[in-house]
């Protein structure tokens, strides 16, 4: 069992797995082409499914190596939803997951240290984001009643109702035809609608949602100095144990010179 873990854990095996993922991603692709399936259509089944019992193969190895602690890494946990989802029948009412098998190359996620460490990070500033996503929704809920009280009679079809207005202000927001496509229109009837419009703009666009960009840097950046906090610790473990080693070889050898003098 220690050998079949040294295997699971070596860099070479993960290099391989990587490489099947990606081999994996680019047939997956490839059965989309119709002009690819009609030249290589068996083949690249065939290699699909290969690689598919290798993942399974590789899973079962490491429930088999881990046991009850394979459930304590949620890396582990992600693998095995993803490759599970390939593994339920895609007929009948289940065809649809025929589609999602392409879940399998976020597997890449969980074999590179550095996508690991962004979405560590991303995970981290969910909390933050929580508050920011409530705050903008108190924004756009105040902004569309405004503008459904305001436009909704002369603009039904985008501000008619709270949630015309709320999908219109997303359009704004996103700064997508905003001013040909909604704004202009608005202030040939309303000249001086620019003054709802750009305050929205400025309070979403460019504060808010920066806001989102901070927390999620600032986050990302102390998942970083934690990755190298504990590789710092791991380095100097390392050299503590050297030197100890080196002072035990030491008082060996002046053990030995002792010995000799006597």
């Amino acid at each position: 069992m220690q050998s079949l873990k040294t295997l699971l854990e070596s860099r070479k095996f993960e290099t391989a797995i990587t490489a099947l993922i990606i081999v994996n991603a680019i047939t997956l692709g490839l059965e989309t082409s119709q002009r690819a399936m009609e030249a290589f259509g068996p083949l690249l089944m065939v290699i699909d499914k290969v690689i598919l019992a290798i993942f399974v193969a590789e899973l079962a190895a490491k429930i088999f190596v881990y046991r009850g602690r394979f459930f304590n890494d949620p890396w582990r946990i992600f693998d095995l939803l993803v490759v599970g989802i390939a593994l339920v029948p895609a007929t009948a009412n289940f065809s649809v997951l025929r589609a999602l098998r392409i879940l399998r190359v976020l597997r890449l996620v969980s074999m590179v240290p550095s996508l690991k460490r962004v979405v560590g990070g991303l995970v981290a500033a969910l909390p933050g984001m929580g508050s920011i996503m409530l705050l903008l929704s108190l924004v756009y809920y105040v902004f569309a009643v405004m503008a459904t009280k305001m436009f909704g009679p002369s603009f039904p079809d985008w501000f008619g109702t709270i949630g015309r207005s709320g999908y219109s202000l997303f359009q704004i927001m996103t700064l997508e035809s905003w001013s040909m496509g909604i704004v202009r229109p608005v202030m040939e009837v309303f000249p001086w609608a620019w003054l709802f419009f750009i305050p929205f703009i400025v309070c979403t666009t460019f504060t808010v949602l920066n806001l989102f960009i901070g927390i999620i840097v600032s986050a990302m950046q102390e998942e970083h100095d934690a990755a190298a906090t504990a590789e710092r610790s791991a380095l100097q473990h390392e050299q503590e144990l050297i030197l100890t080693e080196i002072r035990a070889l030491r008082e060996e050898v002046k053990a030995l010179r002792v010995d000799e003098r006597n």
